[in-house]
């Protein structure tokens, strides 16, 4: 069964809060999306940033976090800010 630690961007801390909010696979956070999943972390996890989201949405696609294209990250930004 292949674990949130195979992703991108996903290290042992970022699996384990996953896991904790009820995201505990890769399918599962593909399914759920980086947005929606970041919120389950925000409000679990107050210090979230927005590295987090990033890290997150790379790992639904598949890429580095850093790579994300300019308008996509503009878009999670207004998201993250919205919370």
């Amino acid at each position: 069964m292949p674990k949130l630690t195979d992703l991108q961007n996903i290290g042992r801390e970022m699996e384990r809060k996953l896991t904790a909010v009820g995201i505990d696979s890769p399918g599962k956070l593909v399914e759920t999306g980086a947005e929606q999943a970041f919120f389950k972390l925000k409000t679990a996890y107050p210090e979230v940033c927005l590295v987090h989201l990033y890290a997150l949405e790379g790992a639904v696609c598949g890429m580095a976090y850093n790579r994300l294209p300019e308008g996509r990250k503009k878009e999670l930004k207004a998201f993250s800010d919205s919370l």
